[in-house]
């Protein structure tokens, strides 16, 4: 509407004045006529002073200027002011006409329509609009894109097939192929859902260093106006067989608010969670929290889906899939006490039937003298708590009941820190007389460790801490998947409630910043459980000295599993995460045929020390079980740290297996799975990507359009394109925004004679 009526008054649309400049070429008889049209502005100045009559001084100042500025009106005009452009000339450049062929064009969100249909609506064939008015004026070369770039002779070529838009790839594609010839510019159509890893800026700094511009038309709309999507997905890549797991799943919608959707998870095929959710307002994300237990071992693809409502607009972004390896392995926790009590024992069996816990147990039974419970063979802790970075390290998790500091020799103290921060393992410290501040810990590398600040140790004459209390979750507590001990959040929490009281002899009130609080006790000024993250793995603080009492009270019931329950969890996530001497990493679990898949290794020896000078290669099995070796080379860049790229040529589950030597000994070996499969990334955030394209256009020179203001594309590609060019001169004396001043000075005029009564 504004460029209507801009182009009304002034002649010529906005972009014209924008890429032009204004001149003047007057001629011989403009100065004469000039000099006539001052004179007269003279004698009519002269005149409207001289003249008295019934006019105030403020009249004939208000009459004088408008008739001079009438006659400056004339002047001007009579100086020819002109508009000098640079324009294209026809047929002497060539237009790269850049054509999504993604699936996200296949999407019908234009009254009925999909984004294809205005594609070859436009492009079609020789009576499509478009195609033939930049036929007139250039030479047109077409290229269709989606996660690769390739010339076409016809849109009927075109298939919006494609599983991906790589946008800088294709400007960057297209750009070289013109290069050489006089390229007026590229004209990009396409929703702008650019899903490419590489930034989009190094396609467009040879663009704008070359002076090409792009015209990007949007094809789509900004807002669905109905649609349920599945944003995001929270899961871990690898978890323990039996594990419960806590998913968070983000859900946007946009027309269904209030409504309330079944969300369920699928293991290949098998429901295993199905939950109610309240869809949230218009264009607002909500976060729902899913719990289902990974039974079976092996890599599993969990299907995350929303039913399609009805009149939704897309379907396909209602569901999600994620593979996760559901590791069938015994992960060991050495738990060591100072002194004989009950603890040692209930957690002993509170995990007893878990074939993917190891708890071997350590108690001090006497000086040097140890009973060890859960041990693997004869020769484990043979000589009391490990002594060896080496023997330590063979543990994913530590515990520490009631132990004095001054136990550990300084060389231990440091190793079961560094045990912590470089093997990545995890800390768990109980309460108990001999713990915390009261066991000498504070100033110790244990304490660095450790999430809570320890206080001054009770004196010797001093009738010590000990409070009965009950306990309670926190905000964080009450989701975090250690502290659940009921099947959903609400029954968790109110178990909590029910619980009999414990007792603690630590008094433990604050938490270092940036640790997390998961249970305090019930008047809040206690902490009962919390954890931090400290270099490589983390430390919990638990300061109770008889959780047992929460399966042995009266009010417990003899079968109740609160106890098993919370113990199997917290350990369970206790080793959760904690890496070997190799570590596979692959940054996606899904990739595409033929595209090329980072390998990367982090390899350590025994002291969990990087190594640069072992042998790594992945061996790979493909779908058919045909098994592939890819050597991996060391980065130089990191420690410890091996990579490789591996391109897969069939579609389905690829296992990568890891595998490092040193001097022919085996280091360690770790295994990763990847899904090869087209990608369903289109389907995401898949509406008109406007700042997206918007960008591009600005920093080329170009233009952005949409599908209502496209007709104007052609002209604006003559006046702002490249290549081949003539200046013209476009005359603007004869805009009517003069006539129209002309009219209005003199209405106006008469207008004020007539109401001052000297017409």
């Amino acid at each position: 509407m504004f460029e209507s009526l801009f182009e009304f008054f002034f002649k010529y649309r906005p972009i014209a004045f924008d890429e032009g400049a204004i001149a003047f070429r007057p001629t011989l008889a403009t100065y004469l006529a000039a000099l006539a049209v001052v004179a007269v502005g003279v004698v009519t100045y002269r005149t409207y002073r001289e003249v008295r009559a019934n006019s105030r001084p403020v009249d004939r100042l208000v009459l004088t200027g408008i008739r001079l500025t009438i006659l400056a009106l004339l002047v001007l005009c009579l100086f020819r002011p002109v508009l000098v452009l640079s324009q294209v000339v026809a047929q002497q450049n060539f237009l790269g006409v850049v054509i999504d062929d993604s699936r996200s064009m296949e999407i019908a969100d234009r009254d009925g329509e999909t984004r294809a249909d205005f594609v070859t609506q436009q492009f079609g064939g020789e009576e499509s609009p478009l195609l033939t008015a930049l036929a007139d004026r250039f030479a047109l070369r077409l290229f269709g894109f989606s996660s690769s770039t390739d010339r076409i002779e016809s849109v009927d070529e075109l298939v919006f097939d494609g599983t991906q838009t790589h946008l800088g790839q294709a400007l960057a594609r297209a750009h070289q192929e013109l290069d050489g010839v006089p390229l007026s510019g590229l004209v990009v159509i396409s929703d702008g859902a650019d899903n490419a890893e590489e930034p989009l800026a190094d396609a467009l700094l040879p663009l704008e260093a070359a002076g090409v511009p792009v015209f990007t038309v949007g094809l789509g709309r900004e807002e669905y106006s109905r649609d349920i999507q599945l944003s995001r997905v929270d899961t871990p890549r690898s978890v323990l067989k039996g594990a419960a797991l806590v998913v968070d799943v983000v859900v946007t919608q946009n027309g269904y608010r209030g409504e309330t959707v079944s969300l369920q998870v699928e293991d290949e095929g098998r429901i295993v969670a199905d939950q109610d959710v309240t869809l949230p307002d218009d264009g607002e994300p909500t976060t729902v929290r899913v719990r289902f237990t990974a039974a079976d071992a092996g890599p599993r693809l969990f299907s995350f889906r929303v039913t399609p409502r009805p009149d939704e607009m897309v379907t396909q972004n209602n569901e999600r899939n994620v593979l996760i390896l559901v590791e069938d392995t015994r992960e060991k926790i050495l738990y060591f006490e100072g002194e004989p009590r009950w603890e040692l024992k209930f957690v002993g069996r509170a995990v007893a039937d878990d074939q993917n816990l190891q708890l071997a147990m350590l108690q001090r039974t006497a000086e040097n003298k140890f009973m060890r419970i859960g041990v693997e063979d004869a020769e484990d802790l043979v000589g009391g708590f490990p002594r060896t970075r080496e023997e330590l390290f063979q543990y994913r998790a530590i515990i520490l009941g009631s132990i004095e500091a001054n136990f550990f020799t300084p060389d231990q103290l440091r190793m079961i820190a560094d045990f912590v921060s470089e093997r990545g393992g995890s800390l768990l410290m109980l309460g108990g007389q001999r713990a915390y501040a009261e066991g000498g810990y504070a100033g110790t590398p244990v304490a660095d460790v450790l999430p809570v600040v320890l206080g001054e140790p009770t004196g010797e004459d001093d009738a010590g801490f000990f409070l009965e209390t009950d306990v309670r979750p926190t905000r964080a507590g009450a989701t975090h998947p250690a502290t659940q001990i009921a099947d959903t959040e609400e029954a968790s929490g109110a178990r909590w409630l029910e619980l009999p009281p414990i007792t603690l002899v630590n008094e433990i009130r604050d938490v270092k910043p940036g640790a997390t609080t998961l249970l305090t006790s019930g008047d809040e000024s206690l902490i009962v459980l919390a954890f931090q993250r400290y270099g490589a793995g983390k430390a919990l603080a638990f300061p109770v000295q008889d959780s047992w009492i929460w399966q042995m009270h009266a009010d417990i019931p003899v079968d109740d599993q609160t106890h098993e329950t919370l113990w199997r969890r917290l350990l369970r996530w206790l080793v959760d995460g904690v890496p070997d001497q190799v570590v596979a990493d692959l940054p996606k679990d899904r990739v595409e045929l033929d595209e090329s898949l980072a390998l990367r290794a982090e390899v350590d020896d025994a002291n969990y020390e990087e190594i640069n000078n072992s042998q790594v290669s992945a061996w790979i099995t493909d779908p058919d079980e045909e098994l592939i070796e890819v050597p991996m080379d060391w980065t130089a860049d990191r420690d410890g740290e091996y990579v490789a790229s591996f391109a897969p040529r069939k579609e389905g589950l690829y296992e990568v297996r890891m595998e490092a030597t040193s001097d022919g000994d085996l280091l360690g070996s770790d295994t990763a799975y990847i899904r090869v499969a087209p990608s369903d990334s289109e389907y995401y955030d898949s509406t008109l990507r406007t700042p997206l394209l918007e960008r591009v256009a600005e920093e080329t020179g170009g233009r952005f359009y949409t599908t209502d203001t496209v007709d104007s594309l052609v002209d604006d590609i003559q006046t702002v394109g490249g290549g081949v060019t003539v200046i013209e001169e476009r005359d603007l004396w004869d805009m009517p925004i003069f006539l129209l001043l002309f009219l209005l000075l003199m209405l106006g005029e008469w207008g004020y004679r007539r109401s001052r009564g000297l017409a």
